[in-house]
């Protein structure tokens, strides 16, 4: 699974709903804690993309081999505090939670965290499995080319746009 920017604000949005229409969540202003989900979404975004800049960096720098990219990336993810791959999911929901509870804009959380993590779950994983089917075509269209390469990231950028105005989704 993976988060993309354009799928950020749906799933801010979806969360907030849900919570409040289930009022395990209380906010005069819901729209004020999309942004606060927002934030901590685009946040996440901002860290992965600069250790995917970092980890390139390190594999020129070092010289060492594109096959070690995955290994490397997730050494400075490490650093940078973030999870990658399948503890994503995991550690989305308890940044999202975190910041319901220090956020001025949620009034009161009427449940546990673990249920408010359980009901935002399919939430996320329903926004991003869309687009884990378009990266799978992306990826299969790209198996000549070495993960982690500027050419491979300009490649899948257009083939990713090529598919998506294909489907409508552009």
């Amino acid at each position: 699974m993976r988060l993309y920017s354009t799928k950020v604000s749906p799933i801010a949005a979806e969360v907030v709903r849900v919570l409040t229409a289930s009022k395990d969540i209380e906010a005069e202003t819901p729209r004020e804690v999309e942004a606060d989900v927002v934030a901590v979404l685009n946040n996440y975004l901002s860290l992965e993309r600069e250790v995917n800049e970092r980890t390139k960096d390190v594999l020129e720098r070092t010289s060492r081999p594109q096959t070690e990219f995955n290994r490397i990336r997730e050494q400075v993810a490490a650093q940078k505090g973030i999870k990658l791959g399948d503890e994503m999911l995991d550690f989305l929901l308890d940044q999202v939670v975190e910041i319901f509870h220090h956020s001025s804009n949620v009034d009161e959380i009427f449940c546990e965290d673990v249920e408010l993590r359980r009901k935002m779950g399919p939430i996320f994983k329903k926004h991003m499995a869309v687009e884990d089917a378009l990266d799978g075509e992306v990826r299969a269209q790209l198996k000549h080319l070495t993960e982690g390469t500027r050419t491979w990231d300009i490649e899948y950028a257009r083939v990713l746009e090529q598919i998506k105005k294909k489907r409508g989704l552009a």
